[in-house]
């Protein structure tokens, strides 16, 4: 069964920090795009960042651009997500998501295949 199971999230101060790590199981993705994603209440899931499969390109939202760095270990099967510099706006459910179909960094949420159950970040001003 693949799993994907993300940790690192919880409530900050603005302008504080957080690390997500999404850890797959089940089957490896070292040859696949991975990506963060993040949905808060009444909203829309959006793009946050995306690698692709050797890490070696990443892509951002424009919202997260020079705040976040997303990052892959693909020896330890895991992603990712340093966010700096945290707003009130940031506060979501973040998820996780990992493509079957592409190598190349992806943006939109159909291009991802397995999806963990997200965590919550809460950024309080």
């Amino acid at each position: 069964q693949v799993q994907l199971v993300e940790s690192g999230g919880g409530l900050v101060q603005a302008g504080g920090s957080l690390r997500l790590s999404c850890a797959a199981s089940g089957r490896t993705f070292s040859n696949y795009a991975k990506g963060w994603f993040r949905q808060a209440p009444g909203k829309e899931r959006e793009f946050v960042a995306a690698i692709n499969w050797s890490g070696g390109r990443t892509y951002y939202a424009d919202s997260v651009k020079g705040r976040f760095t997303i990052s892959r270990d693909n020896a330890k099967n895991t992603m990712y997500l340093e966010m700096n510099s945290l707003k009130p706006e940031d506060t979501a459910n973040y998820y996780c998501a990992a493509s079957t179909l592409y190598s190349t960094v992806r943006s939109a949420a159909g291009d991802y295949t397995y999806w963990g159950q997200g965590t919550q970040v809460t950024v309080s001003s």
